[in-house]
């Protein structure tokens, strides 16, 4: 397992830069999700070689992962069958930087709109945010926008959305984005990049209108960070969840 920083992954083992790099199995965490009661976590496969580790995870934990990374019509299904509770897909359904639909809605018909995830991770360009995909390196030309959003929730259950120039450095959450995201937003949405406090959480919530979730990754202590204890991340989920169903 690794944390990496946005923007650095390519096919040159040189630019990578990590923040972590664990000495526990996927399968260790995925157990401890399990424990917690904490669904919706994601296995993300950066290159060759992942899929076993990948598979234990979803194992240790069927019906509580998402999974990522090369997903396409040939490997989907047995992902899920595999226990992913859904699959995350970027690079495939994009050809020479635009949208392709009709791959978009293959995946639909093969496995249900419910099973899908659309990662739209993105980075600014000028004054806009646009999709970027093959490991953040590529900008498409799809515009993450409200116009994007509301067409795309009509092929998904929920969206995925890196800040990927902030993701991995701890140095803040986007909140030009997080605020964005929850004016657009349609369906379910996950913001993930530059968590570094519990306060964050707390920002995206507000800034999100209760509409957008976060993911923490490097700064969370089981990730070799200090700015997050797991148990108090944990504590934060429940606290939210619980005002939620006396609301």
């Amino acid at each position: 397992m690794k944390q990496i920083v946005g923007g650095t992954l390519s096919d040159d083992p040189a630019t990578l830069r990590t923040n972590f790099v664990s000495e526990r199995s996927g399968a260790w965490f995925a157990e401890l999700y399990k424990r917690d009661g904490l669904t919706g976590g994601h296995v993300i496969m950066l290159g060759p070689g992942n899929e076993p580790a990948a598979r234990e995870a979803l194992a240790a934990y069927p019906g509580g992962l998402q999974i990522g990374g090369g997903i396409n019509l040939n490997n989907v299904r047995g992902f899920l069958e595999a226990g992913a509770s859904h699959v995350i897909v970027t690079s495939w359904i994009f050809r020479e930087g635009r949208l392709d639909l009709d791959r978009l809605q293959a995946l639909g018909a093969a496995i249900g709109k419910r099973r899908l995830v659309l990662d739209l991770s993105c980075r600014r360009r000028g004054g806009e945010y646009c999709v970027v995909t093959d490991r953040w390196q590529r900008f498409t030309e799809l515009v993450v926008n409200r116009v994007t959003l509301e067409r795309l929730a009509q092929h998904c259950d929920e969206f995925l959305i890196h800040a990927v120039d902030v993701e991995g450095r701890g140095q803040g959450i986007d909140r030009e984005l997080v605020t964005q995201l929850g004016v657009w937003a349609p369906i379910p949405t996950i913001y993930a990049g530059g968590a570094r406090s519990l306060a964050d959480l707390e920002e995206v919530t507000r800034l999100g209108c209760g509409r957008i979730d976060l993911t923490i990754g490097s700064a969370l202590d089981i990730f070799g960070g200090t700015g997050v204890r797991y148990e108090d991340a944990v504590g934060f989920n429940r606290r939210l969840a619980s005002r939620a169903r006396a609301s």
